[in-house]
């Protein structure tokens, strides 16, 4: 196995990746100055080399593609999508990815629409938080078909800790820093899903949607191989 990476002099660009892991490059938008990511997506671009970018904001996407780079942007979730005509290879099974309200949307949108981009197939429950149990249990059967969940919620993060307790499959819990005051920009829903009492959560950093989405893939990427 040959590593690579391209030296950018502010960048070193991580172009064998995919090699090692089976995941592409992924770019971390914010922090970076519009020129920076232009010259990174555009050496991808020159790579031929598929690379989804988060935490993107809409004058840095429109300021890219302004240059040539024929990436595509998800408004809801932030990201940013540059396949190149790579094709992912298509994961067995599905995964259900739900919120506790509708302001976690754009946290789980990251999730799924990362799970998509890697070749996973999603199904989508919003708005089903413990605040009105009755619309999860609505969707429960369905939920329970899914071979992976991923549960996105803020406020006191309770979401995670009952589906973790009404399903087989493994379950993703994604704080995300919707709240009030004493929800101290996510903490709280971090603190609540690490000390779950249901079994079989894991647990991604705060508003880490995107961390979430690529570990649904690998469960799915590992029980396929097990067909």
């Amino acid at each position: 196995m040959t590593e690579k990476f391209v030296d950018l002099g502010f960048a070193k660009l991580d172009i064998s990746r995919h090699n090692r892991t089976g995941l592409n490059e992924t770019v971390f938008c914010a922090g970076k100055t519009p020129s920076q990511l232009l010259k990174i997506l555009q050496t991808f671009q020159q790579q031929n080399r598929a690379v989804l970018g988060t935490k993107c904001s809409r004058e840095k996407y429109e300021y890219v593609t302004a240059a040539g780079v024929a990436a595509k942007y998800d408004e809801v979730s932030g990201l940013i999508f540059l396949d190149n005509g790579v094709t992912p290879q298509a994961l067995a099974g599905t995964a259900a990815v739900c919120t506790g309200g509708t302001a976690d949307i754009p946290i789980a949108e990251e999730a799924a629409r990362t799970i998509e981009f890697l070749g996973g197939k999603v199904e989508r429950y919003y708005d089903v938080g413990v605040a009105g149990l009755h619309r999860l249990l609505d969707k429960l059967e369905d939920i329970r078909r899914a071979d992976v969940i991923v549960a996105a919620a803020g406020m006191e993060g309770a979401l995670g800790s009952v589906l973790g307790g009404l399903v087989e499959a493994p379950v993703i819990a994604v704080p995300t820093s919707v709240g009030y005051g004493a929800s101290f920009g996510g903490l709280a829903a971090l603190l609540t899903m690490l000390n779950s009492c249901a079994e079989g959560i894991s647990v991604v950093n705060i508003d880490n949607g995107y961390g979430a989405g690529v570990l649904a893939c690998k469960i799915l990427k590992m029980a396929g191989k097990k067909l």
